[in-house]
């Protein structure tokens, strides 16, 4: 290999390391945007319980709010919290974001589901028409409606109500109705009995508990179901909490109720987790019915594990970026920093490196010309021919002719001049 070829060999290597660097540089930001996920979806979609339910009622209120950052909420009704469970397990279903009441699953049974914190209280009430139910003979025959297949109300009705003699199976007939069918043929004396699990705020619950003739099931021994049972609550509905001049109800009710959670998919983008719970620190923060204010939102982790970012929001707060700029310009700046994590990581030791890489490698071609003068000046003492002394006198030309040429960096300066000038000598000493 002539050193003609070793130069355009060095080149070469010049091209390559360009490429390599610009190909990590383009691994390195498509690693960082695939695992980061800097980019939040603009909508997501949230389940929600039949119309006439709390969760429907909040679906709205989450909705407006996530849409004053611009992201579109998209509510998906289903029979209720199994089929919101279902359809979050579900890899072909684009549903992420539910509330779901304790009791309904475990880690073990969603893997891919975290909790963002309890919002509230959810009591099992037990409305029943007119006579008090306390003997079995006034339990047997009953038109009860549990709610339909999928829904909270079912499950627990089935769960608890019959452990206790409630509902008897063998003679009741069970109904799968939504709540507000339900609460309409219960006032109208259709059924006779109705179960839902749901909120003190939901309308059809304060319906039901204002009506003259229905009254609401006390579980005498809640304590005992919360011993055996602990993701229940007991709770206690007052006396004349309804209705004070009609005092109604007559005397303190127990209940047993379960704590509703934030529930995500695992896999849903940080930002949206943020938002939702910057949301449902606004919804749910004040006094209800069975807690006071800022008793929740809660990092409580009853079936599901909590959220990593949501454990870090309740110990600090939204981001920073998030807590005082607006949403997607705090989501800008993130890309942004995500972007130099890989040019910041790659490039800055390829940078550092390339220099002395490049020094190295002109330092090399500038020995190999020293290399070649080194054979010229051995052939001087045989050069005695008028023919040969010209090829020699332009071949030393020629390499001159390239010294003159190259561009090298300041550091290799004086290793070109003092080149130039030992083919000076060379020459001086050609002629003689």
């Amino acid at each position: 290999m002539n050193i003609q070829q070793r130069e355009q060999r060095s080149g070469r290597v010049l091209a390559i390391g360009a490429v390599i660097i610009v190909t990590l540089t383009a691994v390195g930001i498509w690693l960082a945007f695939a695992l980061l996920r800097p980019t939040p979806p603009r909508s997501v979609t949230m389940a929600i319980d039949p119309e006439g339910s709390f969760t429907a009622e909040l679906g709205q209120r989450y909705r407006e709010l996530l849409a004053k950052d611009g992201i579109e909420l998209k509510l998906m009704p289903t029979a209720g919290a199994m089929d919101s469970i279902a359809r979050m397990r579900d890899p072909k279903s684009d549903t992420s974001i539910a509330i779901v009441p304790a009791g309904m699953t475990n880690q073990q049974q969603s893997p891919g589901l975290v909790s963002l914190g309890t919002l509230y209280y959810e009591p099992i009430w037990f409305f029943y028409r007119g006579h008090v139910l306390e003997k079995s003979k006034h339990l047997r025959g009953l038109r009860i409606s549990i709610g339909p297949e999928g829904s909270a109300s079912r499950v627990l009705s089935l769960e608890f109500l019959e452990r206790v003699g409630v509902i008897d199976r063998e003679t009741a007939t069970l109904l799968a109705l939504p709540p507000s069918d339900a609460a309409a043929k219960l006032l109208s004396g259709d059924i006779d009995a109705a179960v839902r699990v749901d909120a003190w705020e939901t309308p059809v619950v304060q319906r039901l508990l204002r009506a003259k003739e229905i009254n609401v099931w006390n579980f005498r021994r809640a304590d005992a179901f919360v011993a055996l049972y602990p993701y229940l609550n007991k709770v206690v509905l007052p006396a004349g909490v309804t209705d004070l001049a009609k005092d109604r109800p007559p005397s303190d009710i127990l209940l047993i109720a379960l704590k509703a959670s934030l529930v995500v998919r695992r896999d849903l983008h940080p930002a949206i987790q943020y938002l939702l719970l910057n949301a449902a620190s606004q919804i749910h923060s004040g006094p209800g019915g069975f807690h006071m204010a800022g008793q929740f939102p809660a990092p409580e982790s009853i079936d599901l594990p909590l959220s990593t970012y949501a454990r870090q929001y309740y110990k600090t707060g939204s981001p920073l970026l998030q807590r005082y700029l607006p949403f997607w310009l705090g989501v800008l700046i993130q890309q942004v920093l995500v972007l130099l994590l890989p040019l910041v990581g790659v490039l800055y030791p390829l940078v550092r490196i390339m220099p002395r890489v490049f020094v190295w490698i002109v330092s090399r071609r500038v020995y190999r010309l020293y290399s070649e003068l080194k054979l010229l000046e051995e052939e001087v003492a045989s050069t005695s021919s008028p023919k040969a002394e010209r090829n020699f006198m332009e071949r030393l030309d020629r390499l001159e002719d390239r010294v003159s040429r190259m561009r090298v960096p300041a550091s290799l300066r004086p290793q070109l001049y003092n080149l130039r000038l030992h083919i000076s000598l060379v020459r001086e000493e050609a002629q003689k």
